[in-house]
């Protein structure tokens, strides 16, 4: 494969070895602080796929999210699964519920796909309220097993995950399909004269996107033992994914991660300014997608070029 011999994988590969050390001289607040900005780089990886190579804006990553989330989490809240076949559940739902969305929404363009999947976030969050005996309403739903009570085990887990998400990825961006996929997502038009099924590699891409954000959103709810709408299907939540791919570098996948670790860690390093601090993380987010287009990864990339 082409892509091991780039110079940006093995760099990605050190990163990661790096960021494996770190339960041996960190404590675990700030392990916990990682684990969860991992599982959030998961989220942005999987939305950019579908918005920069698809060129599809998905402004309801939560959705699907909170599909797999949910799914797992009532699984196991009111028979008990094991936490491997509720993940496995919760992903199948996310990506079933993905392509049902999908394949009305890709029949429009412009914003009106944008719309349709912010509607389908907040009839999820009246669902969860509707449906409170199920899901746990307003004030969440407790899961009884948790992945590990050891910070060092999860950080771990949640940092192999990102690496293996972001790999398979790339690697799906850098084939030959992601390669029609990014080209449909420029042209569609051009791209379906010269004959490629342009509705075909949009739904895989959805369905893939979906696929990875439903067995995060799973993973946080085992990580953290509850899921709530606050935590998971909020609009906020969703804007932090979207504003960290964007952040990162659009097109890159691993600049996604990049920009989701970077947006929680600043966050919580501003936190004594009080509400000040998303002010300046926005400001600056501002400034980077405005100024650097092609996000932190291609300012770091131009640094070391120089």
């Amino acid at each position: 494969m082409k892509l091991l011999t780039t110079p940006g994988f093995w760099i990605a590969v050190l990163a990661v070895l790096a960021a494996a050390t770190l339960p041996w001289w960190v404590s675990g607040y700030i392990l916990g602080l990682l684990t969860i900005a991992y599982y959030f780089g998961v989220f942005s990886m999987a939305w950019d796929l579908l918005f920069g190579f698809a060129g599809e804006v998905n402004f309801g990553p939560t959705f699907l999210i909170g599909l797999g989330a949910y799914g797992a989490g009532i699984l196991n809240n009111r028979y008990e699964l094991p936490i491997p076949y509720c993940l496995a559940a919760g992903t199948v739902l996310a990506v079933v519920g993905g392509l049902a969305l999908a394949l009305p929404a890709l029949k429009v363009r412009g914003p009106y796909f944008g719309l349709i999947t912010l509607v389908a976030v907040l009839l999820l969050q009246n669902m969860i309220v509707v449906f409170s005996g199920l899901t746990g309403g307003e004030i969440g739903l407790t899961v009884p097993d948790v992945i590990s009570i050891d910070a060092d085990t999860n950080y771990w887990l949640a940092l192999g995950f990102m690496a293996v998400s972001g790999l398979i990825l790339t690697a799906i961006a850098r084939s030959p399909a992601g390669l029609i996929l990014q080209a449909a997502g420029q042209d569609p038009v051009v791209t379906g004269a010269l004959g490629f099924n342009v509705a075909k590699h949009k739904l895989a891409a959805f369905a893939v996107s979906a696929a990875f954000s439903g067995l995060a959103g799973g993973l946080v709810v085992f990580y953290m033992g509850t899921a709530s709408v606050g935590t998971l299907i909020n609009t906020s939540v969703g804007v932090q994914v979207i504003i960290a791919a964007v952040l990162g570098g659009r097109r890159t996948i691993v600049g996604a991660a990049l920009g989701a670790v970077f947006l929680i860690a600043a966050g919580e390093l501003l936190r004594p300014l009080g509400g000040l601090s998303t002010f300046v993380v926005s400001a600056v987010a501002l400034l980077v997608i405005l100024f650097v287009p092609s996000g932190l990864l291609g300012l770091a990339s131009f640094r070391s070029a120089r």
